[in-house]
C-alpha cells in the first residue's frame, strides 16, 4: 500500500485550481460586459482590477469594458466653476459642459487602456499585450425635454453597431466603451455608463452584465446581503428601495438588463481585492446575482387587463405624454387593445381604432414598461397593431404624438397634415396638445 504524503504549502493551490477549472470550461466563449464605476477607476486598487479582467478575458471570455466618469467630470467642472444643471439623475450637458466631458473621458480612456497593457504584462501572460479595441460603436440621440428643461448634449443609446462589435470581439480583442455616442451628424452625448453597459450587454446576447461598483452587493430591507434574487424579488426590493438610492439605481439597471436577455447580473464592489475572480470563480460568489425568468405573451385584452393598463399608462397621462383614460373609457374601449404579458404582468399595451369608411386606422396608447424600454417590446407591439390593422381591409395608419415623433418616423412613419386625418378624428384632435400627425402606408 502507497503511504500518502504530508499536506504541501501549495495544497491549497491545488484545491483552488480543481474549484475554479469547471468554470473556465463555463466561461470559455462567453460574452461577458462590465460595468466600471467612475469611482472604481480612481482607486488604488483599479491596477489588480484591470489585472483580473485580463485573466478572464485570457481563458476565452469575449469582454467588453463600459467605464463611467462621474466623479472625474464633476472634479473638472468644480475646478472650472461649473455647476450643472441636474434634472433627474441626468446632468444638463451644454456644449461648454460637452467640451470638458470630452477632455476628460479621453484622457481616461487613455489612462484605462494603458493599465490594460501594463496589467498583461504584469500578469505573467509571455509578454504579450492585450489588445484594446475601441471605436464609434454607440450611436447616441438626444435624451429631449425632461420636466420642461432641455438635457441639450445629454443622450441615451439609439442603437449599437454589433457587427462591429463582434468583429473585434472574435478577433480577441478586449472593447472599451466610453460613456459617450455619436450622432449621424457627427454630434456627441454624454451618455449614462449603466444604460450603455445594459444596452450593449443585451444587444449582444452576453451572458453576463458586471457591475463594479462602490456598493458590495444589495442589501434586504434588514441589511443582510442577498446573494441572489430573481427578477421578481429585485422588482418588490426595488420598490422598497428610495429614488436617488444607489441600491435602486443597480436594482434598476439589473432589471432592465435581464428583462432584455442578459442571463445574469452581478453586482459587486472594487473596494474588494480580486472582486471579479471571485464572483465568478467561486462557488459562493461574493455580492449579489440577479437572474431571469422570461415569460411573454402576446395577445388581445381582455376585461381583466384593465387594472394593468391603467397601472401601466398612468404615469405617461401624468407626465402628458398620453391622453388621460378612465377606467369605464377602458373597459368599454378593451376590445380595441393589445397587450403584451410578462409573469402575470402587463408590460406594454396598445390600441387600434379602425375608420374603415376611409380605410384608415388609429395606432394609440403605446406604453411599455419602464423596465422593459429599450428592447424590442414596443416594436414587437407596433407591429401587431400594424398587422391586425392590415387584416381588417385599412391601408394606412396614423398616430397622434407629442414626443414620440423620431421613435415612429424610424419605423416608416411621415409627418402629416391635419386634414390628412379622418373627418371623424380630425373633429376630436385637442389643439391645445398640438400633437404631431404622423401617417404609413400599409404594404
Amino acid at each position: 500500500m502507497t503511504e500518502r504524503m504530508p499536506p504541501r504549502d501549495d495544497d491549497g493551490v491545488v484545491a483552488w485550481l480543481r474549484q475554479v477549472s469547471p468554470y473556465f470550461r463555463r466561461h470559455r466563449r462567453k460574452t461577458f460586459v462590465v460595468y466600471v464605476d467612475g469611482r472604481a477607476v480612481d482607486d488604488a486598487g483599479f491596477h489588480n482590477l484591470v489585472r483580473d479582467l485580463v485573466l478572464v478575458a485570457s481563458v476565452g471570455v469575449r469582454l467588453v469594458v463600459a467605464f463611467g466618469a462621474r466623479p472625474q467630470i464633476e472634479r473638472r467642472l468644480a475646478e472650472r466653476g461649473i455647476s450643472p444643471r441636474v434634472v433627474g439623475e441626468l446632468r444638463v450637458s451644454d456644449a461648454a459642459t460637452m467640451h470638458h466631458v470630452g477632455e476628460v473621458v479621453g484622457a481616461l480612456r487613455l489612462r484605462i487602456e494603458a493599465e490594460f497593457c501594463f496589467g498583461t504584462r504584469g500578469a505573467g501572460f509571455g509578454g504579450e499585450v492585450a489588445k484594446v479595441a475601441g471605436g464609434s460603436f454607440v450611436v447616441a440621440r438626444p435624451a429631449g425635454i425632461i420636466e420642461g428643461v432641455d438635457l441639450m448634449f445629454t443622450g441615451t443609446v439609439r442603437s449599437i453597431d454589433r457587427d462591429g462589435l463582434e468583429a473585434r470581439l472574435e478577433r480577441g480583442e478586449i472593447v472599451l466603451l466610453p460613456p459617450i455616442g455619436y450622432s449621424p451628424t457627427g454630434e456627441l452625448f454624454n451618455l449614462k455608463a449603466k444604460d450603455l453597459a445594459a444596452a450593449v450587454a443585451s444587444e449582444l446576447g452576453a451572458a453576463k452584465l458586471i457591475l463594479v461598483t462602490g456598493q458590495d452587493g444589495i442589501h434586504d430591507d434588514a441589511g443582510s446581503l442577498c446573494r441572489q434574487l430573481t427578477v421578481r424579488q429585485a422588482r418588490e426590493l426595488r420598490e422598497r428601495k428610495p429614488r436617488g438610492d444607489e441600491a435602486h439605481d443597480l436594482l434598476d439597471t439589473g432589471i432592465r438588463a435581464c428583462q432584455l436577455g442578459v442571463e445574469r447580473v452581478h453586482v459587486i464592489s472594487h473596494a474588494v481585492d480580486g472582486a471579479v475572480l471571485r464572483e465568478l470563480f467561486t462557488r459562493d460568489g461574493i455580492g449579489t446575482m440577479l437572474s431571469s425568468a422570461p415569460f411573454d405573451q402576446l395577445r388581445a385584452a381582455k376585461v381583466e387587463d384593465v387594472g394593468g393598463i391603467l397601472e401601466l399608462v398612468r404615469p405617461l397621462e401624468e407626465q402628458g405624454i398620453l391622453v388621460k383614460r378612465s377606467r369605464e373609457k377602458l373597459e368599454n374601449e378593451i376590445d380595441h387593445f393589445v397587450v403584451m404579458v410578462r409573469e402575470g404582468t402587463v408590460i406594454a399595451c396598445g390600441a387600434l381604432y379602425s375608420y374603415a369608411d376611409q380605410r384608415s386606422g388609429e395606432i394609440a396608447c403605446i406604453a411599455v414598461h419602464p423596465d422593459y424600454r429599450g428592447g424590442q417590446f414596443g416594436d414587437l407591439l407596433l407591429e401587431e397593431l400594424e398587422r391586425r390593422a392590415r387584416e381588417t381591409g385599412l391601408v394606412t395608419v396614423f398616430v397622434l404624438t407629442t414626443q414620440a415623433a423620431q421613435w415612429f418616423c424610424e419605423r416608416g412613419y411621415a409627418v402629416g397634415a391635419l386634414d390628412d386625418l379622418p373627418v371623424a378624428r380630425r373633429e376630436l384632435y385637442n389643439y391645445q396638445r398640438n400633437s404631431a400627425s404622423l401617417f404609413k402606408h400599409l404594404g
